[in-house]
Order: C-alpha cells, then structure tokens, then sequence
C-alpha cells in the first residue's frame, strides 16, 4: 500500500477512537438562547465535517475560464499555418536534431 493510504487509514482508526472516548454531554451554548447539553461526539464529529468541506473548498485547484486552444477559435488562427504570430520557423538542422 502507498504512505498516503496507510496515513489516512491510520488518521481515521485515531480518529474514530477519539470521537468514541469523548462521548460525554456538554453544555453546547448557541448564540440565542440558553444552553443546551449536546453530546460532544455530535459537537467533535459536525466541526471535523465541516472542516473537510472547507478544506477541500480552499484545496481544490481553480477552474480556467479559457485555454490556449479555445482563444485560438476565438481569434480564428489555424495553429498550423504560417500566420500564427507564435509559431517559429525551424531550420532543416534544426529539424535533423529533433528527429
């Protein structure tokens, strides 16, 4: 198995054994109210939960809006023709080398 695998396995085996220790009532004060006596395995297991989602919110990668080739067919430039700005000729050594 991969370091990553066994990591998480063993993350949740503590993780498990953690939320079932600490199953006693606490008293869970909400902002409006009085306080209200809540297990702290709910409490423990909701802020873990809420913190893999914003977790992977922040960690996931950006979505691109346009790619290379989409503002080619914008532009209506032919990626190989002699008219592409970018496109650079090669010389016949040059082409030897890369074959």
């Amino acid at each position: 198995m991969k370091f990553k695998t066994i990591f998480m396995l063993c993350c949740t085996i503590l993780l498990t054994i953690f939320l079932t220790v600490n199953r006693d009532a606490v008293e869970f004060d909400f902002l409006i109210g009085e306080p209200v006596p809540v297990s702290k395995l709910i409490v423990i297991g909701v802020c873990i939960v809420i913190g893999f989602i914003i977790g992977y919110l922040a960690g996931r990668p950006k979505r691109t809006l346009e790619s290379y080739d989409t503002e080619l067919d914008k532009q209506h430039i032919d990626p190989n023709s002699s008219e592409n700005p970018k496109q650079t000729t090669l010389s016949e050594e040059d082409r030897n080398y890369i074959s």
